[in-house]
């Protein structure tokens, strides 16, 4: 798939939530298109609930992704920042999303869910080792898993394989590829208190 992650004008300084709204933009393109590569192999997975908590693993994964990158490229700070800013655009974007699709919420609203979901299983995807080579099998094979029980029966046994072999590494490739433009651009410094 071919993402946009380079700025227009070039050498001007871009903030942290800049960044990390460019950035989850890809995430959200990336997980949509993993999601529609799924259909077209012909996993059902059907508009409604089962397709935003397909999604909705996706784009854990994705962020989690992004922010092992901005450990690895970032002060502290700054990561915070950036992934701060990443998991709340990423959720208002599956927000509008589910609202336009599924109606509003009985209670809470769908952006809630999704952080709740995503501090959730961040204590559980800080066991997994991200080096430059990518994330580690029991990375992947923690989101095969998880995305497993959001497919309906028929399809559990091969989603494992197909989300392993093909789906992650391409949309980590991508992610990789994207941070690493945005974060070779000049960043703003934060301003002196």
């Amino acid at each position: 798939m071919r993402i946009k992650s380079h700025w227009h004008k070039g050498g001007k300084p871009r903030s942290m939530p800049q960044v990390a709204s460019v950035m989850a933009f890809i995430i959200w393109r990336l997980a949509q298109n993993a999601l529609k590569r799924m259909r077209t192999e012909q996993y059902d997975i059907d508009p409604g609930l089962q397709y935003f908590a397909f999604l909705s693993e996706l784009l854990i994964f994705l962020i989690q992704i992004a922010d092992r990158i901005a450990y690895q490229q970032l002060d502290a700070a700054q990561r915070n920042e950036f992934t701060t800013a990443l998991a709340n655009r990423v959720a208002e974007i599956l927000d509008d999303n589910q609202s336009e699709l599924l109606g509003s919420p009985q209670a809470g609203s769908y952006k809630g869910r999704f952080i709740a979901l995503l501090n959730e299983l961040a204590s559980d995807y800080a066991e997994f080792k991200y080096t430059a080579d990518g994330p580690d099998f029991a990375f992947l094979r923690y989101l095969g898993s998880r995305v497993m029980e959001t497919m309906v029966q028929k399809d559990r046994h091969w989603v494992i394989d197909q989300i392993m072999a093909i789906e992650a590494p391409e949309a980590v490739a991508d992610v990789q590829k994207g941070m690493r433009n945005l974060l070779d651009a000049p960043q703003q410094q934060p301003a002196a208190e």
